[in-house]
């Protein structure tokens, strides 16, 4: 789609300079090194530049131009992009800066900037962007300070001194590049786009980004999912915070969605999240130079032991298992290695093991069925020969489909063997905890491409019945729906516990007759979202006295908390015991629609706030997998000879809450608390819920 971009014949440069040090120059010395088309400068202002004819406009190019650079003024952009259009060009970088992310009029230019852009059917990255490079084809269109190595990893990113520092630790580290896109702030071609050119070229193997927020967030999961299946996809997303956020807004004028959405999405799609910027750089030198292991199995191969400690610790967080050797393998190592050698995981072949010792303890390793990936550290002793032990892990490697990364632990001592490294496509790691967290990438990323995204069963829901119910109370100015509203959710099969409602104290003893004791009460106001806190719920009402006795009381109690409170009257329900509170929730992201959380429920979810999230829709094993991932799942499994819960009713339910909140895109919140599940095969049963509704246009 995007092949003329990344590799064309011809390249304008339209505000091309000859002064040194500025964009225009840059870009254009960057084309004049490496690009091997046709170049053509542009600026009325000059006859020649860089030894090349110069012109006055676009327009005045007699040939085709593929690409334009564009380095003007913000307000010059969008007639120089109408000339363009005009001239037939279809693919523009605006390097310019000065649009949204400066304000409102910066704002009104990158509108009229893209719509000139639609109506000519160009193409655009940016503005407010590096540029965009192709080593392999030789074009650095960008005012990057050199070309990047030529290698098998994509990179895009939202911040263009995000790029230049990329490209500069790059150089550093041996590290090359197949695309390099700097994004701005995407008023046309963003990740979406790029992420589907990138699974589709044959020279990336790998892709990374940085990125500030998402366009297009049900298009990125879709994409990503296809593309994570053929290449691993490692992204930073910055903004987390709430600090971070506003940062966000005032750079690229990006709209940051909540890092929770984030998360859930990266996991639908299969993308492996960094958390920094150093992870990143770490994980797609691991992920451009290493086989995907086949399991989580990692052996340990040291001359030091207590860095073999630390790196088996490291491994134990980071989810690794140690390889448990066979006992050929402990043999094998038996025979060479010293009587104070350790043979087991982790191998220690001692402080002055020679360059030998340590490859043949390497070939033994690798060749173990029980090991999927190998961890090598090296200590510098005083007879330590770090150069030779790195060509022998080069060379070892060469035979063997497991990843190796290597941890040679040092500073000046090292920095040999880090150089022959690097040059051999090994990934050597300063500190082994960098090393183990690679080894967890790859490991993930092994598990991530082989998961199957089955569609969610059908679920059999009375529609029409839970669209009436949202009308009305659209048509009644209604934002906030509470228990009056649990039609809904039986409307879509989820149990709810018996309820009536009262509005004197004698209609409340004649519901709780009928409903049948224990009986638990609550007060009913428009006004009160958290009733425990204004004293607005009774539990475990056992007859008529009680029933009377906390009416009043309670009447009382909401009055002097909440003088104002709009109070309706109260709602009685069947109290059910024997069961354990968990919470199901929602809330809609701006960027990627119905968020979903589980955890438990009751008045300390907000405490202690152990819940997991997932992305709307949701099928069984997401469901399962939501309720799993939260640290006290085994009090519903049952420990210590406690009874289980009915997990599989509680994943029923999810899944019909993430059919409901689909169907109605005008519920932006909505909350199931508490959901009570009884023991394994009885059930669960909503005793409380709450929605809000969006604005009515």
């Amino acid at each position: 789609m995007l092949s003329s971009l990344f590799n064309p014949d011809s390249v304008a440069v339209i505000g091309a300079s000859r002064k040194k040090g500025k964009v225009g120059n840059a870009v254009l010395s960057n084309l004049v090194k490496d690009f091997r088309g046709n170049i053509y400068p542009v600026n009325p202002g000059e006859e020649k530049i860089e030894g090349l004819t110069c012109y006055a406009s676009i327009l005045d190019v007699a040939d085709e131009v593929d690409l334009a650079a564009v380095v003007v003024p913000a307000k010059v952009v969008p007639p120089t992009l109408e000339e363009c259009g005009r001239a037939g060009v279809k693919y523009v970088v605006v390097i310019s800066a000065g649009f949204k992310e400066a304000g409102v009029e910066g704002a009104k230019l990158e509108r009229r900037s893209l719509e000139i852009c639609k109506e000519y059917g160009i193409h655009m990255v940016g503005p407010n962007c590096l540029g965009i490079m192709d080593p392999v084809a030789g074009l650095n269109a960008s005012f990057a300070a050199s070309m990047a190595y030529e290698g098998n990893i994509a990179m895009m990113s939202q911040s263009g001194a995000i790029c230049t520092s990329t490209l500069d630790w790059a150089e550093a580290n041996g590290m090359g590049f197949s695309k390099f896109v700097s994004l701005g702030n995407k008023a046309d071609l963003g990740e979406n786009e790029f992420l589907a050119e990138f699974r589709d070229d044959p020279s990336t193997s790998v892709i990374a980004a940085y990125l500030e927020g998402i366009k297009n967030g049900s298009q990125f999961i879709e994409i990503a999912r296809d593309v994570s299946r053929k290449k691993p996809v490692v992204l930073v997303k910055s903004g987390r915070t709430a600090a971070g956020s506003r940062a966000v807004s005032s750079h690229t004028g990006t709209l940051a969605g909540s890092d929770q959405a984030y998360n859930a999405a990266f996991d639908k799609a299969g993308v492996i999240r960094a958390d920094t910027l150093e992870d990143m750089l770490d994980y797609i030198r691991a992920f451009s130079t290493q086989p995907i292991p086949a399991g989580r199995r990692i052996a340990i191969l040291t001359n030091a032991g207590g860095l073999g400690i630390l790196t088996a610790d490291a491994c134990y967080y980071e989810g690794l298992e140690l390889a448990s050797l066979s006992g050929e393998t402990i043999e094998g190592l038996r025979e060479f290695l010293p009587d104070a050698a350790s043979f087991y995981n982790p191998v220690d072949v001692l402080g002055d093991a020679s360059a030998k010792l340590y490859g043949d303890a390497l070939e033994i390793v690798l060749k173990d069925p029980n090991v999927d990936g190998v961890i090598l550290l090296t200590s510098p002793q005083a007879m330590t020969d770090v150069g030779s032990i790195a060509r022998i892990v080069i060379q070892k490697m060469e035979n063997s489909d497991k990843p190796v990364l290597c941890s040679f632990v040092g500073g000046t001592r090292v920095m040999e063997g880090n150089s022959i490294l690097v040059a051999g496509g090994v990934p050597n790691y300063i500190f082994p905890e960098r090393a183990v967290a690679s080894m967890g990438a790859l490991c993930d990323y092994g598990k991530r491409r082989s998961i199957t995204y089955p569609l969610p069963k059908p679920v059999h829901s009375d529609r029409k019945m839970a669209s009436a119910l949202l009308d009305e109370a659209a048509a009644k100015d209604k934002k906030i729906l509470g228990l009056e509203s649990f039609d809904l959710l039986k409307a879509y099969g989820i149990p709810v516990v018996d309820i009536g409602k009262a509005s004197t104290v004698e209609e409340a003893v004649e519901e709780s007759e009928r409903i049948g004791y224990p009986v638990v009460m609550k007060v009913l106001s428009p006004d009160i979202s958290h009733k425990t806190d204004v004293g607005g719920i009774r539990l475990s009402l056992m007859n008529k006295d009680d029933i009377r006795r906390a009416y009043h009381t309670m009447m009382s109690d909401v009055g002097r908390y909440m003088p104002s409170a709009r109070i309706t009257g109260v709602q009685l329900q069947r109290m059910i015991e024997g069961g354990r509170e968990v919470i199901i929730g929602m809330n809609r992201d701006v960027q990627f629609g119905p968020l979903l959380m589980f955890g438990l429920g009751g008045t300390y979810v907000e405490i202690l706030k152990d819940v997991s999230f997932r992305l709307a829709p949701l099928n069984e094993k997401d469901a399962h997998s939501m309720i799993s991932s939260i640290r006290s799942y085994p009090l519903l499994t049952g420990v210590r000879g406690e009874k289980a819960y009915d997990v599989d009713a509680v994943a029923d339910i999810l899944v019909r809450v993430s059919r409901l909140v689909e169907d109605f895109p005008q519920v932006l919140e909505f909350e199931i608390n508490p959901l009570m599940v009884l023991p394994e095969g009885e059930g669960c049963f909503a005793m409380d819920m709450r929605l809000t509704l969006k604005e009515s246009n």
